[in-house]
């Protein structure tokens, strides 16, 4: 049974939680594969809220398993209390989440790193959430990082903590003046934690190459978006791993071959956390108004979303570097009041216009957007449950969107429950592809 890869298609909170959810009824293994505990998928099933940061968003479904993949940086403390949270919730956690052995773990020198580097004067901001995320990737290739398997041994696990600590407390004395580490308090911690994190350590990779030859749907669920993938992200205001399609495979350990299905998943808008260009951002009062409308904070931090008008030039970059098969579209009833839409198709920059995505922030920053006007509808969508009973301008809104992107609509989602929700392409029935 082929794989499916759920992407976001954007700079990242399109709604992806929502729709592996739905997706997930269906599916045999729900697998995150890349990311860290800065991620905030919000699922809503019957009335309550869910934001999920490490755990798989397949967990409340009950017959369905769930993997933090090996792409994953796993944050011991928010992992667990994750976990004891769905507990109290009443949702069955063991037995059906399970860790890759490859995970890197993310440690407290990682948060204390990450905050001093962002609160840093002689610092780039780039606008992280401090969670230590990016310094546990730069561990992870500098070959310093520790693994889940790794905390079996704790010889190994000193030496490493030694090595790394090595550069990094100098830079906390005498470049960031913080206190520095020492690695017996830090393995003191990890030592801790593991006992907690152990059991959930399981061969993932051999479990996901014997579902897929048995024929079990597997869904793989990504962080972040492709805008702010390391390698095709509007870098250097980026997340440290790879969020594009690409990044399923070497983030889990199942094959590219395997992957059938790619489902870019993408707001009826755009937003942004954080810095960086943004070209189709509204003014700040447009910006608040949309803010308001689209409930834009973010489920980890609170912080408040940057909003502008769907970004064609972006999305069909999205769409070449993750070879979408389908779009999902979300959020689609918070454009119910609009007269009038704006939609950017194209860039102008330096005297020329341009339909492709820059590759560096700097031209980024000075392109300004070509726009076209497009009809709203001024009427409810939230109780539409197929195509045909969206108004008729809403449906002309996304078919312009397929046009300009070169991709179809699959899904189209008209509020955060799961029954709001309607499926388009048939091949997502049953998964045939």
């Amino acid at each position: 049974m082929p794989v499916l890869t759920v992407v976001g298609a954007q700079w990242g909170d399109e709604g992806k939680g929502k729709i592996v959810d739905l997706l997930a009824e269906q599916a045999g293994y729900v697998v995150r594969y890349q990311g860290g505990a800065n991620a905030g998928h919000e699922v809503v099933v019957g009335g309550e809220n869910y934001v999920l940061h490490l755990v798989p968003s397949g967990i409340l479904h009950s017959g369905t398993l769930n993997i933090v993949g090996n792409g994953v940086v796993l944050d011991p403390d928010s992992f667990l209390g994750e976990v004891e949270g769905l507990r109290k919730r009443g949702i069955k956690v063991e037995g059906r989440l399970f860790v890759s052995p490859r995970a890197h773990l993310t440690l407290p020198l990682h948060k204390a790193l990450d905050a001093a580097r962002e609160g840093s004067a002689s610092q780039k901001t780039i606008g992280s959430t401090k969670r230590g995320i990016s310094p546990t990737y730069m561990d992870k290739a500098g070959r310093v990082g520790l693994r889940l398997a790794d905390v079996q041994d704790p010889a190994y696990c000193m030496s490493q903590l030694k090595t790394s600590l090595q550069e990094k407390n100098v830079l906390f004395k005498h470049l960031y003046k913080v206190k520095p580490l020492t690695a017996k308090v830090l393995w003191k911690e990890i030592a801790r934690a593991s006992k907690a994190l152990l059991p959930y350590m399981a061969d993932t990779e051999g479990m996901l190459d014997a579902a897929w030859k048995s024929g079990k749907r597997v869904l793989m669920e990504g962080a972040q978006g492709t805008l702010l993938d390391v390698d095709f992200g509007t870098y250097p205001y980026v997340t440290a791993s790879n969020s594009t399609a690409g990044g399923s495979a070497t983030g889990t350990g199942l094959g590219p071959t395997r992957i059938g299905y790619v489902l870019g998943v993408c707001k009826a808008y755009t937003t942004r956390v954080g810095e960086g260009p943004f070209p189709s951002e509204l003014d700040a009062k447009r910006n608040q108004a949309l803010r308001e409308l689209g409930g834009e904070y973010g489920r980890t931090t609170g912080r408040a979303r940057r909003c502008g008008w769907l970004d064609m030039v972006a999305l069909r970059y999205a769409a070449q570097v993750n070879g979408l098969d389908g779009l999902a579209i979300t959020k689609l009833d918070v454009l119910d009041s609009f007269k009038e839409i704006e939609v950017c198709v194209a860039y102008r920059v330096d005297g020329k216009t341009i339909r492709h995505f820059p590759a560096t922030s700097a031209e980024l920053a000075r392109a300004k957007p070509i726009t076209v006007k497009v009809k709203g509808w001024q009427a409810p969508t939230g109780g539409a449950r197929s195509l045909a009973q969206l108004p008729a301008k809403a449906r002309a809104y996304l078919s312009f969107i397929e046009r300009e992107s070169g991709v179809k609509v699959a899904l189209v989602s008209v509020g955060a429950e799961r029954e709001r929700t309607m499926v388009v392409d048939p091949r997502l029935r049953g998964w045939k592809f």
